[in-house]
């Protein structure tokens, strides 16, 4: 691991452990294997179980900043989810490697996930956005040599994103806002 990336990986670290004190925090060095590696070589998960802040666990990435960034600028994601489990680990390193290999998510974009986020769920795509559960305090993180945003990978339905190619990414974020969603919960009902 290169300075820069070892150092913006501690950075990113430090910062989620700042604002998530008093939570449980592991970090999980996740390898991609070797026909993914190359997009992102030294990928973390961070996962954060529930305490003061929030009663369900995150997941942050840590190492698409070092991969993607522009002029010290670039985006890390966190997924909510309601238990610890492989399952969101995998999901966030599939959300990693999305961005790095190519796709350059951010605000108001979407992937698909090619299954439903877990066994039964409505949900089977990812939209980017602000992440509202834990605001700016989470999203901004000043690095040595620049910043990082770190988005939020909300679980969708299929017909939400169909909305929202269809109505703006607002309408369907005040449709999820008006229906008071739970986003931990997979078996939510689709806003549309």
């Amino acid at each position: 691991m290169s300075d820069a990336r070892g150092l913006a990986a501690e950075a990113i670290e430090a910062h989620v452990r700042a604002f998530f004190v008093g939570h449980f925090v592991e970090v999980i060095a996740f390898d991609l294997g070797p026909e993914r590696r190359e997009a992102i070589a030294d990928l973390r998960v961070l996962v954060v179980g529930p305490g003061p802040r929030s009663d369900g666990w995150a997941y942050v990435s840590a190492g698409c900043w070092a991969e993607t960034e522009k002029g010290g600028h670039g985006l890390e994601f966190v997924m909510t989810a309601p238990a610890r489990d492989q399952r969101f680990i995998e999901l966030t390193a599939m959300i990693a490697y999305y961005h790095c290999a190519g796709h350059q998510l951010d605000v108001e974009h979407s992937m698909p996930i090619g299954e439903p986020w877990v066994p039964g769920s409505a949900c089977d795509h990812l939209l980017i956005c602000l992440p509202y559960l834990h605001g700016p305090d989470l999203e901004n993180c000043r690095l040595p040599e620049g910043h990082v945003r770190i988005l939020w990978a909300l679980p969708v339905t299929a017909a939400e994103i169909e909305f929202r190619r269809s109505q703006g990414h607002d309408a369907l974020e005040q449709r999820l806002d008006d229906a008071g969603i739970i986003p931990t919960d997979p078996f939510r009902a689709s806003v549309v």
